[in-house]
């Protein structure tokens, strides 16, 4: 699964001095786990979270998967073509036709067309068919702890842990193999940061499609998204949806999706 974007939670990351000493192989993973500990208790991290942090086990197939990602040497039209672009199209239309209040609904509160969340929601878990098989919190504090991005990751580790302190996840919550989570696969400091309770039973549940795709609403609209503009490259939105992605392609694809399914 390809990364999203990090938002610069800066309110986590590590004071010059005191961080955990990365590493690039699991040799010097449970060595780590205790400084970046008190990393984490520093940055907020409570008693259930410091727990989790204790459980993890260093992500092997997560590893493998940073060091062999493929999309982003893709054309666009072989990109397409491998995420099954038409299928997502197909099915996608099909689900605007039968819950239209639904998207309408998100769309009047945050402005975003139904065709980008149910582009992103097809594209990233197939709607929910397939959400990962990964341990969320021991793949995501492997790549904090991976001197590659390292710093990237660190926000996401922490924001994990907080996300087990609220009762969001627990270690045993799956997901894809770079720890994103959830429906639209959130990474989890942006989980924690634009989480919606949409369903208002009182807990942010990204394994709910409700949630979820408020939540990814939530996220375009405070990325800048501007209702009632357009959303292609060169147009206001298309910058919005450059934040959720870093691969050009799939940013590309989620343009020319959106605009089927709106069509």
């Amino acid at each position: 699964m390809m990364l999203r974007l990090a938002i610069a939670l800066t309110v986590f990351l590590p004071t010059a001095g005191l961080a955990a000493q990365c590493g690039n192989t699991s040799a010097g993973f449970e060595a780590w786990k205790k400084d970046f500990s008190r990393q984490a208790k520093r940055a907020g991290v409570k008693k259930k979270g410091l727990q989790a942090l204790a459980q993890t086990t260093y992500a092997t197939r997560t590893i493998a998967a940073d060091r062999n990602q493929k999309s982003f040497k893709y054309s666009l039209d072989k990109f397409m073509q491998v995420r099954g672009a038409d299928t997502i199209v197909a099915q996608g239309r099909k689900r605007k036709a039968r819950n239209p209040q639904f998207y309408a609904a998100l769309e009047r509160q945050y402005g975003v067309p139904a065709g980008v969340l149910i582009a992103i929601h097809g594209m990233e878990t197939g709607f929910g068919g397939f959400m990962g098989d990964s341990q969320v919190v021991s793949a995501i504090t492997t790549l904090a702890y991976d001197c590659r991005r390292s710093e990237f990751f660190i926000p996401h580790a922490i924001g994990a842990l907080k996300l087990v302190d609220q009762g969001s996840i627990t270690t045993a919550t799956k997901g894809a193999k770079h720890g994103e989570l959830g429906h639209t696969q959130f990474l989890p400091g942006n989980a924690l940061t634009y989480g919606v309770d949409a369903t208002g039973d009182g807990n942010v549940d990204f394994y709910n499609m409700t949630d979820a795709l408020a939540s990814t609403a939530n996220f375009l609209r405070k990325k800048g998204w501007k209702p009632g503009r357009g959303y292609q490259p060169g147009q206001p939105n298309f910058a919005v949806i450059q934040q959720w992605n870093a691969a050009t392609v799939y940013q590309q694809s989620i343009a020319i999706m959106a605009a089927r399914i709106d069509g």
